[in-house]
């Protein structure tokens, strides 16, 4: 027995490790790898985690890539171009562009294959669809505002600035409906532009004017229609408990 007994002890600090016997050494480096590794959030982060009252959906909002500052100003460019062209010819290019432009920010707004932060945005102790939802909404608001400097900044007619608010939800919940579905920004991107760009031609064949599509208000019940019957669909395709498929 005192033979087994000495053989025990003698393979017991090779099984513990070096240190004190009462130390769990392997937390103790969990907790000064999370301290090294930690990313200290910014002003703009701790105010949405501030609002949200939950620090994983704001690190989950701040990093969606339709947010970052290179996609922000990449909008913004395109925004300027259709005011530049709206104001040397005329035509509210704003308020034709607006709602496309849109529709790519929100079908990046989620996350397989785009995003960055997708898995850690997936890990956060909030539902997917809580995620996704506070996601499109921001970016639809920021969209939303750059469109309307740019459209006021035009001398765009009231009809036409606040027109292509409507038809921008809409297709901003075709985009952001086909790429949940097809769990694929590019789709939502394919969907969204094609949808709008169908919708504008046809209105110029019915009715002969390019800006039908976001000045006629008979449209607008429509428009509703088919964007809450998108977002039933992302509703849906979201549906699951996370970490099932």
């Amino acid at each position: 027995m005192t033979n087994g007994d000495a053989t025990y002890q003698g393979q017991e600090p090779e099984e513990r490790g070096p240190g004190p016997d009462d130390v769990d050494l392997g937390r103790v480096w969990i907790g000064v790898a999370a301290q090294v590794w930690r990313r200290h959030p910014g002003a703009v982060e701790r105010l949405a985690g501030h609002l949200l009252r939950s620090p994983g959906l704001a690190r989950a909002l701040v990093t969606a890539p339709s947010l970052l500052l290179g996609w922000l100003l990449a909008t913004a460019v395109v925004l300027l171009a259709g005011l530049l062209a709206t104001l040397s010819t005329g035509t509210p290019y704003v308020a034709l562009l607006a709602p496309a432009v849109a529709a790519v920010g929100i079908a990046y707004a989620y996350g397989p294959g785009t995003d960055a932060a997708w898995e850690l945005s997936c890990s956060v102790a909030v539902s997917d669809r809580m995620v996704l939802l506070v996601r499109a909404l921001a970016v639809f608001g920021v969209n939303a505002a750059l469109g309307l400097a740019a459209s006021v900044a035009s001398g765009s007619a009231t009809a036409v600035t606040l027109g292509w608010l409507v038809p921008m939800t809409a297709v901003c919940a075709l985009a952001l409906a086909a790429a949940t579905v097809a769990r694929s920004a590019n789709v939502g991107v394919a969907a969204g532009l094609l949808g709008w760009t169908i919708t504008v031609l046809s209105g110029q064949v019915a009715v002969g004017r390019l800006t039908a599509a976001v000045t006629d208000s008979a449209l607008w019940p429509a428009y509703l229609a088919f964007a809450a019957c998108c977002v039933a669909i992302v509703l849906y395709s979201n549906r699951s408990p996370r970490g099932t498929s």
